[in-house]
């Protein structure tokens, strides 16, 4: 078992592609694709599934992926006291939302490039629900999540910055006229929501319930971004951060609904699994977060 099929293994099974790992690793797709294979061969069993065009860890696969990355996490450790840090050359995973990677994480990854342009940086969108288990399963060294209060014994979480979540609508639609809502203005709108089982549908539901509002009509969807388009071109009433239709509020293509939601109170997070060792380049990644979302707050 050879180092160089430990790390392309720890940097397929962050990527959950042959293909960016390989341009990761600066290795072809076909060298990539043979370490796994003498790896699988020589553990005797397989580490990853092809599913359709999807590749997944096996059982087998995340089980030892747990124990690899405590063990790239020592040589990381051992590399870091003999080396300056400002010149390490590693491997950086991170994982959030679609949200956070899209309206609150480029500014963090600008940053941390300028001082490490040496540092490889991973990054993978992952469902909020699932960031969790990519730390206990060693896939990530750091996740964002857009949630309330999380409480964990297994993780360090960190709040750094409540969101607003509000309700927006395009411009002529009817209730964007009115100074004020009731109840009963709702009976008939179309609510543009995520899916059953995300965190921010189960906030929207438990609100909308705490209020004695019920058999409402919803169109459901995966992302954001979809939702939006949707509420601008007047199909319904949108949920959503505010951080994710700021511009389009500036624009006038959206406005936000005189509504108050009741009893939310959301973060963003930043989390890490409590056992691993941050080395100093991980914890660079985190100050450098803290430094930039910190100006968000002001």
């Amino acid at each position: 078992m050879e180092l160089r099929q430990l790390i392309t293994f720890r940097t397929v099974a962050s990527t959950l592609n042959f293909t960016r790992a390989a341009e990761v690793l600066n290795y072809v797709p076909s060298n990539v694709t043979m370490q796994i294979k003498a790896l699988e061969d020589e553990l005797g069993v397989r580490l990853f599934d092809r599913l359709g065009k999807q590749l997944v860890l096996t059982a087998a696969g995340k089980r030892f992926s747990v124990h690899i990355q405590s063990v790239l996490d020592k040589l990381d450790e051992a590399r870091s006291a003999v080396h300056d840090n400002e010149n390490l050359s590693c491997t950086l995973t991170i994982s959030a939302n679609e949200v956070l990677c899209a309206y609150r994480l480029p500014v963090v990854f600008k940053r941390f490039r300028s001082r490490y342009p040496g540092v490889r940086l991973i990054f993978r969108s992952v469902p909020n629900q699932e960031l969790k288990q990519t730390l206990f399963e060693g896939t990530a060294d750091v996740v964002f999540m857009l949630d309330e209060t999380i409480l964990s014994t297994g993780l360090t979480v960190e709040p750094l910055l409540e969101e607003t979540f509000r309700l927006f609508a395009a411009p002529d639609h009817p209730l964007a006229k009115l100074p004020v809502l009731q109840q009963e203005d709702f009976h008939g709108e179309v609510f543009l929501v995520n899916e059953k089982g995300c965190t921010y549908r189960t906030m929207f539901d438990r609100s909308f319930e705490k209020k004695g509002i019920d058999d409402l009509t919803y169109l459901e969807f995966q992302n954001a971004e979809a939702i939006k388009q949707c509420a601008i071109s007047g199909i319904g009433i949108a949920f959503l951060p505010e951080i994710t239709v700021e511009a389009e509020v500036d624009r006038g293509d959206l406005v936000a609904l005189p509504w108050q939601l009741s009893d939310l109170h959301v973060y963003t997070h930043m989390a890490w699994h409590k056992d691993k060792w941050l080395s100093p380049i991980i914890l660079s990644f985190i100050e450098a977060a803290r430094e930039v979302i910190a100006i968000e707050m002001e």
